[in-house]
């Protein structure tokens, strides 16, 4: 899950290379590589405490009011989708796949793991986008950051993934009507959610479900019931 700085700026992860390395040192420094519960074949660098890594990411930032570090964590929703990809690789192979909204970059690694002829991250958060390098790295895949907000732009995707894209209504709406313009124009468009309260569950059909371990310092348990959804066919 995402967030939130302008920045316009690409790079591929297979270069290991930071527009500033100083967010590259930071996320090595405040994070642990840890297997990810539901694709252990996969591997973080993940923070253990949420609130002591936003305060970090504040001091980081000069006392800068900055948005919760979504990256630092493996959420539920993109667990799911990510376990549903390794075991249905035949969805992405040899396709071109944009992860939108990439945080911590997992689902664009899980793409990548699975065959994908291309992956774009997008992220416009520096502290995520060098997460998202420090992460592909490790596990051995090369993808491109995009670093642009892309809501309403199509650059012909054969597969877009969003996972827990859902947890507050404006984005929410906003991600849900672009997402469904390019499932209507032919995209394969998959969502991964824990139930948040603004997945647009009328347009939505649920083709599998997941019981995901998840951190108690992001979430009212340690485990949620997780699902990816695809859009209903007209």
């Amino acid at each position: 899950m995402g967030h939130a700085f302008c920045m316009s700026f690409s790079w591929k992860t297979a270069d290991f290379l930071n527009p500033d390395p100083a967010y590259k040192e930071f996320v090595l420094a405040h994070t642990r590589l840890a297997p990810v519960p539901l694709a252990p074949e996969i591997h973080l660098y993940l923070a253990e405490d949420a609130i002591s890594l936003w305060e970090q990411t504040e001091i980081f930032r000069n006392g800068q009011h900055l948005p919760p570090p979504f990256w630092g964590f493996a959420w539920a929703g993109g667990q799911a989708l990510v376990r549903y990809l390794l075991d249905h690789r035949e969805l992405v192979k040899n396709r071109n796949v944009l992860d939108f909204a990439s945080g911590s970059g997992l689902v664009a690694i899980a793409a990548a793991k699975a065959g994908a002829a291309s992956v774009e991250a997008n992220e416009i958060d520096p502290f995520a986008q060098a997460a998202i390098a420090c992460n592909a790295h490790e596990n051995a895949v090369s993808l491109t950051i995009r670093a642009e907000d892309l809501i309403g732009t199509d650059a012909g995707w054969d597969v877009i993934l969003a996972g827990d894209v859902s947890y507050e209504r404006d984005m929410a709406e906003r991600v849900t009507l672009w997402l469904e313009r390019l499932h209507r124009r032919g995209a394969l468009v998959l969502i991964g959610d824990p139930g948040r309260s603004y997945l647009a569950r009328e347009k939505l059909e649920c083709i599998a479900r997941y019981n995901v371990p998840v951190s108690r310092t992001i979430e009212d348990s340690c485990e949620k019931e997780s699902g990816v959804y695809r859009f209903q066919t007209l």
